[in-house]
């Protein structure tokens, strides 16, 4: 029978003491680095000693976990964390969590009232919250104790929550503005609502398209469609929406998914992009790298935001939180979806 693996024969192989690879185990880790705690935990499960580190771990104020909640609204119809955005959202947190010593427990939820539950049955050390735009986070604050950090949430500053906010505004505005000086005198704005984060991008659309009208003194038409949530309802609107479609040199798609389907949906159609109308979207999602053309969108950083938000529930968790609303950077990407129009 293979010999039991002791706390000594980990603490030998990485050259620390027993009483380092004892405190990791049990939790007590604020003396410790981040590195060395993920090493300890590291050999831990490959020298098979998990069984008893489990409910070591979910019994300890220092868990080490922490949850990310997203949200499953219904226009995801049960795919929301194959949204391009959602999958690269979790993918540059599990890397950070891990870098920093932390197991990451994801949960999809459509009901708010979910996310305590979920918190306080894994005893976890943090949350952070995707997809929950309008919701009552002061009154979640109160209802849980361990620090939280939101993707995009609209609510007034709480100094006991970090919301991390992508510039939205200024992302649309650099579309308006890109298309406008690409020629483009007709753009309609496409998304499912006209709230929070489509809201934002819509809006700065339509002002960069001014403001360049203003410059240049030439005016331009910047129009809204908002359509279904339901993929198969949204193609039968498109059918119905295509002669309104055809009257644009341009649509801006406020996400890369919608962006795509639209612009398989125009070749369907045999209208050929770019060449009769531009598709821009937003996100740079892996699809809008390898769809055809390749689509011209807005890229945001989706590992400098899992950065930033491991580095606000430190923060939060120490009660060191100086900035309890960070408005992260975003880029627009050019590619091919979109082509110079002769005036």
């Amino acid at each position: 029978m293979e010999q039991r693996v002791r706390i000594v024969d980990i603490a030998e192989e990485l050259g620390v003491s027993t009483a380092t690879v004892s405190n990791v185990i049990h939790g007590k880790t604020k003396k410790i680095s981040d590195q060395t705690v993920r090493r300890v935990q590291e050999l831990l499960e490959r020298r098979q000693y998990i069984p008893s580190m489990a409910g070591i771990l979910l019994s300890q104020n220092n868990s080490r976990i922490i949850g990310v909640v997203v949200n499953d609204h219904i226009k995801y119809e049960g795919r929301v964390l194959e949204d391009g955005f959602v999958a690269a959202a979790l993918n540059a947190l599990l890397f950070e969590l891990e870098e920093s010593g932390y197991f990451m427990m994801v949960r999809a939820a459509d009901d708010w009232n979910e996310i305590v539950r979920f918190a306080s049955m894994w005893n976890m050390d943090g949350l952070v919250l995707m997809g929950f735009c309008e919701n009552d986070y002061e009154s979640l604050r109160e209802k849980m104790h361990i620090p939280f950090v939101v993707y995009d949430g609209y609510f007034e500053e709480n100094g006991r929550i970090c919301n991390l906010i992508i510039d939205n505004y200024e992302g649309g505005r650099q579309v308006g503005e890109y298309l406008y000086h690409m020629g483009h005198r007709r753009i309609l704005c496409v998304s499912d609502n006209d709230i929070c984060v489509d809201k934002d991008r819509m809006d700065g659309c339509l002002a960069g398209v001014l403001a360049a009208a203003q410059a240049s003194g030439c005016a331009a038409q910047t129009d809204r469609l908002q359509v279904p949530m339901s993929r198969r309802e949204r193609l039968r609107f498109y059918e119905e929406q295509l002669p309104v479609i055809r009257r644009y040199t341009a649509v801006f798609v406020v996400s890369d998914a919608y962006a795509v389907e639209l612009l398989c949906f125009m070749q369907q159609h045999r209208i050929r992009v770019p060449e009769e109308i531009s598709v821009v979207g937003f996100d740079d999602t892996v699809l809008s790298r390898n769809c055809y053309p390749a689509l011209t969108t807005v890229g945001q950083d989706a590992k400098g935001r899992a950065k930033a938000a491991v580095q606000a529930l430190r923060e939060l968790r120490e009660g060191s939180l100086e900035n309890p609303v960070r408005r992260l950077p975003v880029e627009l990407v050019r590619r091919e979806s979109v082509a110079e129009v002769n005036r």
